[in-house]
């Protein structure tokens, strides 16, 4: 295992059924002044909301809310959390829901005492906060981003066509995380199958990336195992619990720093999936998953050993005479039979995109360096058109 690193995480996690329980007395250790923040308004349905506002008056908390925060956060919506902020004084972002609402409350944490535009200072110039953090929790109700335990923040920014994240340090992780298999099961299959893709994929990012015999792999394909096993009994059983929750805790080791350590991590796919959202609004995880193959395709023969213990060691690859390349071939394509089978999206023209619009996605598309062959502009062009 290559590289120095530092590993800490300082959010807890408090997990299983009966976390609600833990709740209020969480919220005391905090300011009284909540914003609550939270989406289109399914928590209302599902009676989450209601728990929550009875944790918030049993804690003694006065609370505003900032509901509304949609898939694929938008500064718009960023600029509404920092004003409500500012205007009542607040102490404490609760988010209530998935990575979008955790994504947008770690974004105001940053931003409310802030002098200076938080789009071209944070997810521009990437800068670091040099100004007081709000503290944020969060009570996840759909799994996928990992964001209830890490410092990302991803925002979009329509007028510019770019969705850009910002890695942050540990300063704005989430103080803690809620987290009951049971609050997933309401969530639309499409938008579960995307997070389920949405944790594969964070996986395979930092998987592929790195020629040394490296500890954090053998922890990924032990990972990559689980969701594969758990997103085909979800699929067929949407309230099989054992699986909701082997899933909700794989997106949190997936994207919780831990993986990462001694990797130089890759990236691109997310890039390219982020492009396709900034243009299209569409689904994450669903654009993550319509350009994977092609992408994995093209970079193979840069990392093919990796690629080969990934069919080997993930997919149970076994074939006799073999060149590597046959075998990372076989390996790819049970990813592939695996992505139809829990029903993701395997095309970009699925998500609104055409012939017409790959220069404007490449344009919309940040280069990774950390993955086995840094994209050019043109290849960029070529995996999008692959994609369609």
């Amino acid at each position: 295992m290559l590289g120095n690193f530092v590993y800490e995480n300082p959010t807890k996690i408090i997990f299983g059924k009966d976390s609600m329980a833990a709740l209020s007395e969480e919220l005391k250790k905090y300011g009284d002044k909540v914003q609550l923040i939270y989406g289109g308004g399914s928590i209302k349905k599902n009676g989450i909301y209601e728990q929550v506002l009875k944790a918030l008056s049993d804690a003694g908390k006065t609370v505003v809310e900032d509901a509304g925060v949609m898939p694929n956060p938008t500064i718009e919506k960023l600029r509404d959390g920092i004003q409500i902020a500012r205007d009542n004084d607040v102490d404490f972002l609760l988010a209530v829901g998935g990575g979008s609402c955790v994504d947008c409350a770690k974004a105001v944490a940053i931003s409310v005492h802030c002098d200076e535009d938080p789009w071209q200072k944070y997810f521009v110039d990437f800068e670091e906060p040099d100004c007081e953090i709000l503290p944020v929790g969060s009570v996840l109700t759909m799994v996928g981003t990992g964001s209830e335990m890490n410092g990302g923040s991803v925002i979009s920014n329509h007028e510019t066509a770019i969705k850009s994240g910002h890695v942050f340090g540990v300063d704005v992780f989430p103080k803690f995380a809620v987290m009951n298999p049971e609050f997933t099961y309401s969530v639309p299959q499409y938008q579960m199958v995307a997070g389920i893709y949405d944790i594969m994929n964070h996986i395979m990012e930092q998987y592929f990336s790195g020629d040394d015999d490296c500890a954090s792999d053998y922890i990924m394909e032990g990972l990559m195992r689980s969701v594969i096993n758990s997103a085909r009994v979800a699929v067929a059983d949407p309230k099989n619990y054992e699986a909701r929750s082997n899933l909700m805790w794989d997106a949190t080791w997936a994207l919780n720093t831990f993986v990462s350590k001694g990797k130089p991590t890759d990236w691109e796919i997310h890039m390219l999936g982020q492009a396709i959202s900034a243009h299209t609004d569409a689904t994450h995880g669903m654009t993550l998953a319509a350009v994977t193959l092609p992408y994995y395709k093209h970079i193979m023969r840069f990392g093919v050993d990796k690629f080969v213990r990934f069919a080997r060691n993930v997919w149970d690859v076994r074939l006799n005479h073999a060149t590597d390349e046959e075998v990372a071939l076989a390996g790819l394509q049970k990813l592939e039979e695996w992505m139809r089978e829990i029903g993701l999206v395997m095309n970009i023209t699925e998500l609104g995109c055409d012939e017409s619009m790959l220069e404007a996605l490449a344009d919309s598309t940040f280069v990774m360096t950390g993955g086995y062959h840094p994209l050019s502009r043109e290849e960029i062009i070529e995996i999008f058109r692959a994609s369609l």
